[in-house]
């Protein structure tokens, strides 16, 4: 197996992110922190990477004032000769968040940047540099890639608990290294509020860093931009976000549970004033398009998609879907025609164009829920479903359709080394989908990997619907419901493509980094 080498990016932060770990957290999270000049811009809440490329990559930062955003690039930590990058001036209308495009990099290399704020009035005063660090995507195939995934932070009650060491994951998330991180979505929990305090089985408390947007359900533009930050206040995630680009995706709770277009909130539900869910959402897509650098979206265009295609090279297309935006209402899923389905009519047509021109060695599906994992939908009181499957193993229904249409499309035209990743269900398992099994067999075998949550309630393993034949192969999920991050069953995932073999291994593993589970798939096959 070949190794790729590791440039020694692990000293290149040593100074500035540890000052960043030391900031505090709510009640002087306002003020400036202590290697700040006075009455200049700060940085409070970290820098981060996103949607990298040969060539490019997004650079984000958030001021606690009006700033200009400077980015400094260089091929050392020392920042010789550096490259300046001028970027947009942060303002209230983005919530003082900004985006940067670096284009032009090298390809293959660790790049090293820093970030300046800058007085809009004064340029000459600025604050102190944030500096990160990221590896853009090789151009030969010989360096492997290794990526990470889970989803599902903050939520069920369980925010940052300083006495537990905050958000801890990302402490063994950072060790591995990883090219990227890919978050299957519900990276805040804007329908649920946090409370200071609450009670263990044990008899103990879990105690949460608590502020004033978290104190409710998010739905004004303001609470949502307070959970985006929330989650900002542990300095494990700011540490991670500076080292590991990001891909982001985007689920329910970025909004509300188990949202869907067109949805009005029921009026016995009286924690929300605003019923429209479709006024939420844009209001949350907004927030979204501000705290992550997401190459698709920019802050308040009316055009702009989660769904897109990062390209890591020749061993690696990654399929970033969005589950949420297009769907059809939540219900009981028993249609025999259903053209709108999950993913809307435009988006399973590009997915199978962009699959079909795909010449990466892997094509990895995220999807931000599963396909054979039973979600039901009890928000209104009703049986209604949330993911794709419904529990009946027969043919076909429902939403089931437009996954049989895309699974038989990729048998048909012979489109080799398809994975799906997903979070969403709080446990963690791996599927195998064999036609021999299922009701619907005109499709290859393939497997589905689930990972999460990283910081939330675990669940029990959810049922599986026999329709496209299931295996559970293997699953790590609590017997009682909402676990504590205390409690265990904390999950990320690990895909690694050897750069020689071009085998792809995938790694389950739980908080601290052990491995439960290993599966090695062979490249060059239709079905596995």
């Amino acid at each position: 197996m070949t190794h790729r080498p590791f440039p020694g990016r692990r000293g290149v932060l040593r100074g500035s992110l540890a000052a960043s770990a030391a900031l505090t957290l709510p009640g002087t999270l306002g003020a400036a922190p202590a290697f700040a000049r006075s009455g200049r811009p700060s940085a409070d809440w970290g820098v981060q990477t996103g949607d990298v490329t040969a060539d490019s990559g997004l650079v984000w930062v958030r001021s606690d004032r009006p700033a200009r955003m400077i980015v400094q690039t260089a091929a050392t930590e020392s920042f010789r000769n550096p490259h300046t990058w001028h970027g947009p001036l942060l303002g209230a209308g983005t919530d003082f968040t900004g985006t940067t495009r670096l284009h032009g990099l090298p390809s293959g290399e660790q790049i090293h940047y820093r970030v300046l704020l800058a007085d809009p009035d004064d340029p000459r005063r600025t604050g102190e540099p944030v500096t990160g660090t990221f590896r853009t995507v090789p151009a030969q195939r010989r360096r492997g890639v290794r990526f990470l995934w889970s989803g599902d932070l903050a939520g069920q009650g369980w925010g940052i608990n300083p006495d537990f060491g905050g958000y801890t994951i990302y402490r063994a998330m950072e060790k591995l290294d990883p090219d990227f991180f890919l978050c299957s979505g519900d990276n805040i929990y804007a329908d649920g509020p946090l409370s200071a305090t609450q009670a263990l089985p044990d008899g103990s408390l879990w105690r949460n860093v608590t502020t004033e947007e978290k104190s409710k359900v998010a739905e004004t533009p303001a609470e949502f931009r307070g959970n985006f930050r929330y989650n900002l206040l542990d300095a494990n995630l700011r540490r991670f976000n500076a080292r590991v680009p990001s891909v982001i995706q985007w689920d329910d709770h970025e909004v509300r549970n188990n949202w869907y277009p067109g949805e009005v909130i029921a009026s016995t539900d009286t924690r929300y004033t605003e019923k429209s869910v479709d006024v939420l959402a844009a209001r949350a897509r907004r927030a979204f398009s501000e705290y992550f650098p997401v190459s698709t979206l920019r802050p308040g265009a009316k055009e702009g998609r989660v769904q897109r295609v990062m390209r890591h090279g020749p061993l690696l297309d990654l399929f970033v879907l969005d589950m949420r935006t297009y769907r059809d209402a939540n219900s009981p899923d028993d249609r025999t025609t259903d053209p709108q389905g999950i993913l809307g009519a435009e988006q399973l047509e590009w997915l199978k164009r962009e699959l079909s021109r795909s010449r990466a060695v892997w094509k990895v599906i995220a999807a931000d829920m599963p396909l054979g994992l039973v979600v039901p939908d009890t928000t209104e009181g009703r049986p209604n479903f949330e993911a794709v499957a419904q529990g009946d193993p027969g043919a076909p229904l429902g939403r089931e359709l437009q996954i049989a249409e895309l699974l038989r499309y990729v048998k048909h035209r012979r489109i080799t080394g398809t994975v799906w990743l997903t979070a969403d269900v709080h446990h963690t398992s791996a599927q195998h989908y064999q036609p021999s099994r299922a009701a619907f067999t005109d499709f290859e075998p393939f497997w589905e990997f689930v990972s999460g949550p990283l910081n939330a309630g675990a669940f029990p393993a959810s049922a599986l619907d026999g329709t496209f034949g299931p295996e559970r192969v293997f699953v790590k999920a609590p017997t009682a419901s909402n676990v504590s991050p205390a409690g265990g069953y904390q999950f990320f995932g690990e895909v690694d493509i050897d750069g020689d073999s071009g085998e792809l291994t995938v790694r389950l593993r739980e908080q601290d980094g052990t491995v439960l589970f290993t599966k090695v798939l062979q490249p060059g096959l239709v079905g596995q």
